[in-house]
């Protein structure tokens, strides 16, 4: 799993035409808001539900989405094949070509010393110039997922403990905050190719904080109109970032780069929801009628997203660790320069 975002957004991105990066970057990263969705729909169908517990959803998580994903590139050729989705896409997968970015660095690379003697220099080069950068986009990763993960993992506990919502309200919510995570992805993706990608995420952390209030603090149906445009702002925010690790990131190890910053960040903010749970034990309500203890998260999510939003804002608008600053194509050709080029 660590080792595939890297590559996918390489491959996703790198061949792209200049004026389609930005919303095609809000695409590609949305695809984890549409998953979150059907994962909230199919857990609501089929948990315990059945008698089979939470195994269909197991299966749903698991097979399902190789099925999906082998099908829509092979049904032509592997049409009559239900069996192993995994190894029928590792083998699909070998018939799709290398993007043409990636085949121009292999060339020049073959026409120098050899490939391994010109990727390891490239490596030591790369180091030396860019060690600060790679720091500074470890910490930025870091933020934005704190940013999701403490707006995201705690909050269907808040619905279902501190607003005692009901299973099927807890679901509807959850749905409408990912079509609202979507919506925001593809949108502000989108814009950064006119206003730039920290403006862009600068803009969105700014329209999340003004959000905290009623994300956290109201207490009925109409939260989920709070949770729309919450998580509207938070993955709008996410929807740029693959193509602005892309544009950061040394040409020769644009895949090692995003990805291991991507999953150092989620290293370290992994214990969101159990730092926000904690605390929100120091705020305790008065327990169900059949005892269930209840606390108060709405508040400490509301805080913990207020001190995130801060974190990545001061980190977007942080300019001493950036290179020459890239400038979009739509930018660039108000200034007639030719398109920059990955």
């Amino acid at each position: 799993m660590g080792g595939l975002y890297g590559n996918a957004a390489a491959t996703a991105l790198e061949d792209v035409p200049p004026e389609a990066r930005g919303i095609i970057s809000g695409m590609l990263q949305q695809g984890y808001a549409f998953g979150y969705l059907l994962a909230v729909v199919f857990a609501r169908a089929l948990v315990n539900t059945t008698s089979h517990g939470w195994r269909p959803l197991f299966w749903f998580g698991y097979v399902l989405p190789h099925i999906i994903t082998t099908y829509s590139y092979f049904y032509v050729l592997m049409g009559s094949c239900r069996a192993c989705p995994p190894v029928l896409l590792i083998i699909g997968r070998l018939f799709l070509p290398e993007t043409e970015a990636y085949q121009r660095r292999m060339a020049m690379r073959q026409d120098g010393d050899g490939i391994e003697k010109t990727f390891f220099r490239e490596g030591k080069v790369a180091l030396k110039r860019y060690w600060l950068m790679l720091i500074y986009l470890v910490l930025l990763m870091s933020g934005f997922n704190f940013m999701s993960h403490g707006s995201q993992d705690l909050y269907p506990t808040m619905l279902q403990n501190q607003l005692q919502f009901s299973a099927n309200k807890v679901t509807v919510t959850q749905v409408i905050a990912n079509l609202g995570a979507i919506t925001g992805g593809t949108v502000v993706g989108y814009c950064s190719e006119v206003f730039g990608r920290r403006l862009s995420i600068l803009t969105m952390c700014i329209l999340g904080a003004a959000l905290i209030y009623p994300y956290g603090f109201l207490k009925d149906e109409r939260i989920a109109a709070a949770a729309f445009f919450e998580q509207f702002a938070v993955q709008g925010a996410w929807g740029v970032v693959p193509i602005h690790l892309m544009e950061l990131s040394p040409a020769g190890f644009r895949t090692f780069v995003v990805g291991t910053s991507y999953q150092l960040g989620n290293l370290v903010s992994s214990a969101s929801s159990t730092i926000e749970a904690t605390i929100g034990e120091r705020f305790p309500l008065p327990p169900t009628a059949s005892g269930v203890k209840r606390y108060v998260y709405g508040k400490v999510i509301a805080i913990f997203m207020a001190c995130v939003f801060v974190s990545v804002s001061s980190r977007s608008r942080a300019s001493y660790f950036a290179p020459p600053r890239v400038v979009t194509h739509r930018q660039k050709s108000c200034r007639r320069t030719s398109s920059y080029s990955f």
